[in-house]
């Protein structure tokens, strides 16, 4: 079994590496690799897609890679391999992405990205810190994972999913702000999950073993 993070300069993977390490290691999910590698990637039983900054930045790096954004497809959409996508990497599953000009995103989860905007003025965006989960939709990566548990948010922008069955949890940040969404092998959290202490680690190792 190979997990491959997917390594398009977004960010440093550093956390996150080694997270997906330790919990493949707990529940005997085989190796994690970070690679730019597209062989790797489309080769690959699991694809984890972080991703930091702005949509925009994050769409052309990802297509930037010589063939990367094609061995990421083949993976998911014709090999049908489980997904994870985190934060920004989240987010560009969505048909849209809002921040800054109209940018296309993968369009696995129809839906766009906007800007937050708390109904409650005191509330600075960007959200950043811990929030509640509250959960949605069921699905097998919130496996011992209940509403209340808190995770770790750092975003400006926020992903409005048009079917309400996409969306799998959500936290209240003056309003509803989407958190997890979820679609055939695909997942997507808007937190952080290798920040997020146990309930993170939960996440992770629940992806690690879910066999859509």
């Amino acid at each position: 079994m190979l997990t491959a993070i997917v390594d398009y300069e977004s960010g440093n993977l550093h956390s996150a590496e080694k997270a997906f390490q330790r919990m493949a290691r707990e529940v005997d999910a085989g190796t994690v690799v970070v690679t730019s590698d597209a062989d790797v990637v489309a080769r690959a039983d699991r694809v984890v897609l972080p991703g930091d900054g702005a949509f925009p930045a994050c769409a052309a790096a990802l297509r930037g890679y010589s063939g990367l954004f094609d061995a990421m497809v083949e993976a998911v959409e014709v090999r049908g391999r489980p997904f994870l996508g985190i934060c920004v990497g989240m987010q560009l599953m969505a048909s849209w992405g809002r921040e800054y000009e109209d940018t296309p995103g993968l369009g696995w989860v129809d839906g766009e990205v906007v800007k937050i905007n708390p109904t409650d003025a005191a509330l600075k965006v960007p959200h950043m810190g811990w929030n509640d989960l509250v959960i949605d939709n069921p699905h097998p990566v919130f496996d011992g994972v209940a509403t209340g548990e808190h995770t770790y948010f750092v975003h400006s922008y926020q992903f409005h999913v048009t079917d309400p069955s996409d969306r799998l949890a959500h936290v209240d940040y003056g309003g509803d702000v989407t958190a997890v969404i979820g679609k055939g092998t695909m997942v997507g959290m808007q937190f952080h999950p290798e920040k997020s202490q146990a309930t993170g680690l939960r996440l992770i190792s629940n992806f690690l073993r879910w066999t859509p």
